[in-house]
């Protein structure tokens, strides 16, 4: 892509890159965090690049965060399986580990930026109007990632929302295997497809069998994005297949690398409607 290796990481002559979030996680063999961290924070530290927080930064500093007697995110065998991987390579009370936890405070939530937008998830206006007032700057403090813990906050709702999407509790009895083989109940859903009327059309996986609830009407509390709104960059959803903008001004561009997927970029020249020859990537 034209980035070049210097004595302050990578850089382009004219071009930066906005990374999505999810530096980190998935499972206990992983080996590549500092690797993959050093080049993120040498990048963003020396204005080379832009990042916002995913949830698995939020998810790592709740879960190093103790509060009240209690870390914010429990250290569950679940939760710990998930961050094994950080925690082999970033271990005890090392100064490297404080860095890191620094720097993903250091995080926006959102950015609005030369006529783009960029989240990890969901652009919710409402929400994003929420964490406005509590982190003026786009950005979590201690106080602020405590409220942001606590069920039944406006904070929890809408850092949920932000960081990992709109999900929709499916009817008693009605559950499926997500990637990692966990049981869910409920379904994330696709918020940036405006034209659905049942619910069966906006599920994600796509295809995913739900029953009869799939003729139900869609979720009332999706947020509505405008064809008219800026493009949105997202990540997390872990999609497969030929990378695409999936609406005229909105593109995931997590492509499951960590799990055998591709790396994907978009590279930007101030289009309003996205176009599918400007993805690149590269398979592991």
């Amino acid at each position: 892509m034209g980035y070049k290796q210097t004595d302050l990481g990578y850089a382009h002559e004219f071009r930066k890159v906005i990374f999505l979030g999810d530096f980190i996680d998935r499972g206990e063999n992983l080996a590549q965090h500092k690797q993959v961290l050093k080049i993120v924070m040498t990048m963003v530290q020396n204005k080379n690049a832009l990042a916002v927080m995913g949830n698995h930064e939020f998810n790592a500093l709740a879960y190093h965060t103790h509060h009240n007697g209690k870390y914010r995110r429990p250290h569950t065998r679940k939760n710990t399986k998930q961050h094994q991987a950080f925690l082999n390579e970033f271990s005890g009370k090392s100064k490297n580990k404080t860095a890191v936890l620094e720097f993903f405070y250091s995080l926006p939530l959102w950015l609005e930026v030369d006529g783009i937008r960029v989240i990890h998830a969901c652009w919710d206006d409402a929400h994003i109007a929420t964490m406005n007032k509590i982190c003026p700057a786009n950005k979590l403090d201690r106080a602020a990632l405590i409220e942001a813990t606590k069920k039944g906050s406006a904070a929890y709702t809408a850092t949920e929302v932000l960081l990992k999407g709109i999900e929709y509790e499916l009817p008693k009895g009605k559950s499926f295997q997500d990637q990692d083989k966990t049981h869910r109940t409920a379904v994330r859903i696709q918020w940036w497809k405006q034209n659905a009327t049942k619910l069966g059309e906006v599920v994600l996986p796509v295809g995913l069998d739900i029953g009869d609830a799939s003729r139900r009407p869609v979720p009332v509390n999706i947020p509505m994005y405008a064809g008219n709104q800026p493009p949105c960059f997202i990540g997390h959803y872990w999609l497969d297949g030929e990378p695409a903008p999936l609406a005229d001004n909105v593109a995931c561009l997590d492509y499951s690398v960590a799990k055998e997927g591709k790396l994907v970029a978009y590279r930007w020249d101030g289009e309003m409607k996205l176009d599918a020859e400007k993805f690149t990537h590269a398979k592991r």
